[in-house]
C-alpha cells in the first residue's frame, strides 16, 4: 500500500467518524471505520494488504459519504421556503 492510499484511508475513517449520529449512515460507516483502522494498522506494522481489499475500502467509504451527504437540508431552499412562507 503506498502512502497515499493510507493517508486517504487516514482522512476516510475521519470524515466517517463525523457523521451525524442521526443519520442512517452513521450505523453503516461504523463498521467499515473498523475495517479502516484495521488497513491502516496493518500498512503501519507492514502488513501487505491487497490492492483490491483498498480500493473496495475505499470506494465504499466514498459510497457513504456521498450518502450521508445527500441527507444533508438544503439552507438556500430551506430559507426560501420560509422567505415564501412569510409573504
Amino acid at each position: 500500500m503506498t502512502d497515499p492510499q493510507i493517508e486517504l484511508l487516514r482522512l476516510l475513517t475521519s470524515r466517517l467518524e463525523h457523521l451525524s449520529v442521526d443519520s442512517i449512515w452513521a450505523r453503516r460507516a461504523s463498521g467499515l471505520r473498523g475495517s479502516l483502522v484495521k488497513a491502516i494498522e496493518a500498512a503501519d506494522a507492514g502488513i501487505a494488504t491487497t490492492p483490491e481489499h483498498i480500493d473496495m475500502l475505499i470506494e465504499r467509504s466514498f459510497e457513504i459519504l456521498r450518502n450521508a451527504a445527500r441527507e444533508i437540508p438544503d439552507v438556500d431552499e430551506h430559507w426560501r421556503k420560509l422567505k415564501i412562507d412569510r409573504n
